[in-house]
Protein backbone atom coordinates (compact mmCIF):
# COMPACT_ATOMS: atom_id res chain seq x y z
CA UNK A 1 0.00 0.00 0.00
CA UNK A 2 1.35 3.30 -1.12
CA UNK A 3 1.73 5.91 1.59
CA UNK A 4 1.88 8.91 -0.61
CA UNK A 5 -1.39 11.09 -0.98
CA UNK A 6 -3.34 11.50 -4.39
CA UNK A 7 -2.76 15.36 -4.17
CA UNK A 8 0.37 18.16 -4.45
CA UNK A 9 1.29 17.80 -0.30
CA UNK A 10 3.17 20.80 -0.26
CA UNK A 11 0.58 23.20 -1.67
CA UNK A 12 -1.88 21.70 0.58
CA UNK A 13 0.58 22.84 3.51
CA UNK A 14 0.64 26.15 1.66
CA UNK A 15 -3.15 26.78 2.15
CA UNK A 16 -3.52 25.33 5.31
CA UNK A 17 -0.96 27.31 7.02
CA UNK A 18 -2.42 30.58 5.59
CA UNK A 19 -6.17 29.45 5.87
CA UNK A 20 -6.15 27.99 9.61
CA UNK A 21 -3.97 31.86 10.15
CA UNK A 22 -6.33 33.94 8.56
CA UNK A 23 -9.72 31.74 9.98
CA UNK A 24 -8.48 32.30 13.46
CA UNK A 25 -7.56 35.88 12.67
CA UNK A 26 -11.20 36.19 12.02
CA UNK A 27 -12.34 35.07 15.43
CA UNK A 28 -9.87 36.95 17.30
CA UNK A 29 -11.74 40.26 15.39
CA UNK A 30 -15.24 38.93 16.38
CA UNK A 31 -14.76 40.04 19.65
CA UNK A 32 -17.85 38.07 21.27
CA UNK A 33 -17.21 34.13 20.81
CA UNK A 34 -18.66 31.07 21.87
CA UNK A 35 -17.10 28.73 23.93
CA UNK A 36 -16.57 26.74 20.72
CA UNK A 37 -15.33 29.40 18.86
CA UNK A 38 -12.79 29.69 21.22
CA UNK A 39 -11.73 26.53 21.15
CA UNK A 40 -11.98 26.70 17.02
CA UNK A 41 -9.62 29.71 17.23
CA UNK A 42 -6.76 27.51 19.69
CA UNK A 43 -7.40 24.50 17.07
CA UNK A 44 -6.32 26.84 14.01
CA UNK A 45 -3.82 28.66 15.48
CA UNK A 46 -2.31 25.13 16.25
CA UNK A 47 -3.26 23.59 12.83
CA UNK A 48 -1.53 26.97 11.03
CA UNK A 49 1.39 26.85 12.88
CA UNK A 50 2.08 22.82 12.28
CA UNK A 51 1.30 23.52 8.61
CA UNK A 52 3.84 26.29 8.42
CA UNK A 53 6.43 23.79 9.97
CA UNK A 54 6.29 21.09 7.08
CA UNK A 55 6.48 24.14 4.93
CA UNK A 56 10.17 24.02 3.09
CA UNK A 57 9.65 27.73 3.02
CA UNK A 58 9.20 28.43 6.27
CA UNK A 59 11.42 31.35 8.09
CA UNK A 60 11.54 32.50 11.47
CA UNK A 61 9.61 35.30 10.85
CA UNK A 62 6.51 32.93 9.95
CA UNK A 63 7.71 31.38 13.08
CA UNK A 64 7.57 34.49 15.05
CA UNK A 65 4.17 35.93 13.75
CA UNK A 66 2.72 32.55 14.46
CA UNK A 67 3.84 32.02 18.24
CA UNK A 68 2.33 35.32 18.64
CA UNK A 69 -1.18 34.61 16.89
CA UNK A 70 -0.73 31.39 19.17
CA UNK A 71 0.03 33.82 22.38
CA UNK A 72 -2.60 36.54 21.80
CA UNK A 73 -5.30 33.42 21.61
CA UNK A 74 -4.36 32.39 24.39
CA UNK A 75 -4.14 35.46 26.62
CA UNK A 76 -8.02 35.87 24.87
CA UNK A 77 -8.71 32.50 26.13
CA UNK A 78 -7.28 32.91 29.38
CA UNK A 79 -4.53 30.49 29.40
CA UNK A 80 -1.67 33.17 30.33
CA UNK A 81 1.10 30.17 30.82
CA UNK A 82 0.33 28.85 27.27
CA UNK A 83 -0.34 32.74 25.91
CA UNK A 84 3.67 32.98 27.95
CA UNK A 85 5.20 29.99 25.96
CA UNK A 86 4.22 30.96 22.99
CA UNK A 87 5.26 34.85 23.40
CA UNK A 88 8.52 33.55 24.34
CA UNK A 89 8.79 31.75 21.36
CA UNK A 90 7.57 34.49 19.26
CA UNK A 91 10.42 36.43 20.72
CA UNK A 92 13.28 33.92 20.47
CA UNK A 93 12.58 33.58 16.72
CA UNK A 94 12.50 37.38 16.74
CA UNK A 95 15.64 37.57 17.85
CA UNK A 96 17.56 34.35 16.05
CA UNK A 97 16.09 35.60 13.25
CA UNK A 98 17.48 39.13 13.91
CA UNK A 99 13.87 40.47 12.91
CA UNK A 100 12.94 44.01 12.58
CA UNK A 101 11.80 45.84 15.24
CA UNK A 102 8.30 45.67 14.05
CA UNK A 103 8.17 41.91 14.61
CA UNK A 104 10.61 42.58 18.18
CA UNK A 105 8.10 44.84 19.23
CA UNK A 106 4.57 42.80 18.90
CA UNK A 107 6.91 39.39 20.84
CA UNK A 108 6.96 41.88 23.65
CA UNK A 109 2.83 43.16 23.18
CA UNK A 110 2.49 38.74 22.88
CA UNK A 111 4.67 38.96 26.38
CA UNK A 112 2.21 41.64 27.51
CA UNK A 113 -1.10 40.75 26.94
CA UNK A 114 0.30 37.05 28.34
CA UNK A 115 0.91 38.72 31.51
CA UNK A 116 -2.55 40.49 31.96
CA UNK A 117 -4.08 37.40 31.12
CA UNK A 118 -1.96 36.15 34.73
CA UNK A 119 -2.99 39.57 36.55
CA UNK A 120 0.65 40.38 37.02
CA UNK A 121 0.49 43.92 36.34
CA UNK A 122 4.05 44.53 37.23
CA UNK A 123 5.35 41.94 34.36
CA UNK A 124 3.09 43.64 31.98
CA UNK A 125 4.00 46.97 32.87
CA UNK A 126 7.56 46.24 31.83
CA UNK A 127 6.84 44.28 28.79
CA UNK A 128 4.79 47.17 27.32
CA UNK A 129 7.64 49.68 28.20
CA UNK A 130 10.04 47.13 25.98
CA UNK A 131 7.48 47.09 23.44
CA UNK A 132 7.03 50.65 23.56
CA UNK A 133 11.05 51.68 23.46
CA UNK A 134 11.04 48.80 20.31
CA UNK A 135 8.23 50.13 18.52
CA UNK A 136 10.66 53.24 18.49
CA UNK A 137 12.96 51.81 15.94
CA UNK A 138 9.97 50.56 13.55
CA UNK A 139 10.77 52.86 10.33
CA UNK A 140 7.38 52.27 8.69
CA UNK A 141 5.02 54.56 9.95
CA UNK A 142 2.18 52.52 9.37
CA UNK A 143 3.35 49.69 11.23
CA UNK A 144 4.88 51.31 14.29
CA UNK A 145 1.22 53.34 14.55
CA UNK A 146 -0.47 49.80 14.00
CA UNK A 147 2.07 48.34 16.76
CA UNK A 148 1.53 51.62 19.06
CA UNK A 149 -2.31 51.23 18.88
CA UNK A 150 -2.27 47.90 19.59
CA UNK A 151 -0.04 48.27 22.64
CA UNK A 152 -2.62 51.22 23.86
CA UNK A 153 -5.26 48.30 24.10
CA UNK A 154 -3.30 46.53 26.58
CA UNK A 155 -3.65 48.20 30.34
Amino acid sequence: MDNKPEFDLENAHKYFSAQCFNKAWDLIDKGERTPEEDEEMVLLTMASMWHWSQRPDQTLQNLSVGCWQAARIYALVGQADNARRYAQLSLDAAREGQLEPFYVGYAYEALARAEKAAGNQDKMDEYLGEARYTAGGVKDDGERKMLMDDLDTIG
